[in-house]
C-alpha cells in the first residue's frame, strides 16, 4: 500500500510542478481515496500502521491544497467527449456483392484520424469498437501479403464448417451454433430473436429466419479470439501509435459493410 501511496504521490507532484501542468484529477476525490486507503492499510502489519498514516496525512493535506486552489491553475482546456458511428465499405468489392465468408482487413486509421482532427481533442482516449459479432477490431500493419496471411492462420486455427459457403470449409467440420435447424434454442433465444425483429412464433417467418442465418460459428468464435475493442491514448492531438501500426477492422464473415463506434474522451 506504501508504494502505491508513493505512486500516487508522484502522480499529483508531476500534474502541479510549478503550476505549469493542470489539475488531472479532482482533489477532494483524492484526498477520499487516500483516507480510504489508510483505513484499508490499518488491517496489515502493525509496524507500517503509522508510517502509511503520516504519508496519508501529507498527501491528503497537499490534495486539499489543490481543491482550494483549483480555480487558480491553468486548465489542459474544455472536456470533450463524443461519439459517432462510421460505415467501412469493404475495399476491393463491388455493390451488391454477396458475402462470401472471406477473412478481410480494412484500416480504420484515416478514418479515426479525421473524426480526431475535426472534434480538436489534444489529450485523452479514443475508443474503437466494433458494432458485429463477427468483426474484430486490432492494431497492427496494413500490409496485403500480412492480411492473406491472417485469413490462412485464423482459417487453419479455425476452420470453417463443412456445411458453409466457404471456399475453404473442412470436410467433418461441424459446430452447434451451425445447425440452424434447431435454433431458437430456448425461450431466451426466441425472444431475442422477437426483439430484433423475427416473429419466430410463426412457421413461416421462423424458415425465413433460418433461411438468412449463415453458416459461420468459426468468425464468431475468431472474431472473440482478436476481440472487439482497443482504447489508444492521444497526445498533442495524435494518436499514440507506433510508425507501422494502424487500427485495423478484421472482417471475418465478408465482405460486407460495416459500421464501427468511436468515442473520444478527453481535453482539447
Amino acid at each position: 500500500m506504501t508504494s502505491f501511496l508513493k505512486f500516487i504521490a508522484l502522480i499529483i507532484a508531476f500534474t502541479t510542478t510549478n503550476g505549469e501542468r493542470p489539475t488531472l484529477f479532482h482533489a477532494n476525490s483524492i484526498s477520499t481515496a487516500f483516507n480510504a486507503a489508510s483505513l484499508t492499510s490499518s488491517w496489515g502489519q502493525h509496524s507500517s500502521h503509522h508510517r502509511t498514516i503520516r504519508t496519508t496525512r501529507n498527501i491528503s493535506a497537499r490534495a486539499s491544497s489543490l481543491a482550494s486552489s483549483s480555480s487558480d491553475s491553468p486548465l489542459i482546456g474544455k472536456q470533450i467527449c463524443t461519439y459517432k458511428t462510421v460505415t467501412i465499405r469493404p475495399s476491393g468489392t463491388n455493390a451488391g456483392d454477396a458475402p462470401r465468408q472471406a477473412v478481410s482487413v480494412e484500416d480504420l486509421t484515416p478514418e479515426i484520424k479525421s473524426f480526431l482532427s475535426q472534434s480538436g481533442m489534444k489529450e485523452g482516449v479514443i475508443h474503437v469498437i466494433s458494432r458485429h459479432t463477427t468483426t474484430a477490431i486490432t492494431i497492427n500493419e496494413r500490409e496485403s501479403r500480412l492480411a492473406r496471411d491472417v485469413e490462412e492462420f485464423f482459417l487453419r486455427l479455425c476452420p470453417p464448417d463443412e456445411r458453409s459457403s466457404s471456399h475453404k470449409k473442412v470436410p467433418g467440420v461441424r459446430y452447434l451454433h451451425n445447425d440452424i435447424d434447431q435454433r431458437p434454442d430456448g425461450v431466451e433465444e426466441a425472444e431475442r430473436c422477437r426483439e430484433n425483429g423475427w416473429n419466430v412464433d410463426d412457421a413461416g417467418e421462423l424458415q425465413k429466419w433460418r433461411d438468412q442465418e449463415p453458416i459461420n460459428a468459426h468468425s464468431h468464435l475468431i472474431s472473440m479470439m482478436l476481440g472487439s475493442s482497443e482504447c489508444i491514448p492521444v497526445v498533442d492531438g495524435e494518436m499514440v501509435i507506433g510508425q507501422w501500426q494502424s487500427v485495423l477492422l478484421v472482417d471475418l464473415d465478408g465482405p460486407r459493410t460495416r459500421s464501427v463506434g468511436l468515442q473520444l474522451m478527453g481535453f482539447k
